[in-house]
């Protein structure tokens, strides 16, 4: 796949501990938006999806920081999910001061997703969540262990074999793969921001989406479900007829997040 052109306006700021964040800066931010890509651990970066940032800069009204996280297999389990809940921890201190803004919201795919909500239980559990007014999470994986979705996937983007693989890579201990950290279906869920799930019918990730969408809401959180007919893994970033639908929605529900307090 070709690398995406970069943003005219993005920079990188070095955060310390050898980590850094990929900027898209808003002209007038109301807020700063976590954003952590996807990849399967294994891919990707956080200078890859500058047009989506861009996108959801000047449509929301956000500066964009986007996690440039160590990647598996080289660095498995904790090492990204060690980096993320650094960049989170850094915007709580610097956010207002550096960027402009102090209202925080988290965004992730795939993978990036799964780190998203892991994210949010590591600060929760340090008593500094409530600063994160809202998550969008998009096409996520919850289950390492593999949802049935995940399991009976044949045909599409992602095969249940494929998914295997990529499980053995930035979590080669089977028998931490339920851990709440990398699995986080399994977690205690409660008092978490209010949260977005996207998917599309195809994707092998459909269970994990629907599953997390129930148990946000069993915990006492507010939740949406979006979901569409049709769509396959990685749908926002194709020339699919409901990814525009879809990038609207996140991008409103992200403004309404800041818009309620």
């Amino acid at each position: 796949m070709p690398k995406p052109p970069p943003s005219p306006r993005a920079y990188d700021l070095a955060i310390g501990g050898n980590r850094s964040l990929h900027v898209v800066p808003s002209s007038q931010p109301r807020g700063v938006l976590l954003h952590i890509h996807g990849g399967g651990f294994i891919l990707g970066g956080g200078a890859q999806q500058d047009a989506m940032l861009e996108r959801i800069a000047d449509g929301v009204g956000v500066t964009c920081v986007s996690v440039e996280y160590r990647l598996a297999p080289e660095n498995p389990y904790p090492a990204a999910w060690d980096d993320c809940e650094a960049a989170a921890l850094w915007l709580l201190d610097h956010a207002e001061n550096l960027l402009g803004a102090s209202p925080l919201l988290i965004a992730g795919e795939s993978a990036g997703a799964l780190l998203a909500v892991a994210t949010l239980l590591r600060l929760r559990d340090r008593g500094v969540v409530e600063r994160f007014r809202g998550a969008a999470l998009t096409f996520g994986v919850y289950d390492s262990s593999m949802t049935p979705s995940q399991a009976s996937a044949r045909t599409g983007v992602l095969k249940a074999k494929d998914i295997a693989r990529i499980a053995d890579a930035y979590a080669p201990e089977k028998s931490q793969r339920r851990d709440p950290e990398i699995s986080p279906l399994y977690a205690d869920l409660k008092n978490l921001p209010p949260a977005l799930f996207t998917v599309g019918t195809l994707d092998a990730m459909l269970d994990d989406s629907t599953f997390m969408y129930c148990r946000w809401l069993a915990a006492g959180a507010k939740a949406d479900l979006a979901l569409y007919p049709g769509a396959d893994h990685g749908f926002i970033e194709t020339p699919h007829p409901l990814a525009a639908q879809a990038n609207a929605r996140i991008d409103s529900f992200l403004a309404q997040c800041l818009e309620k307090r």
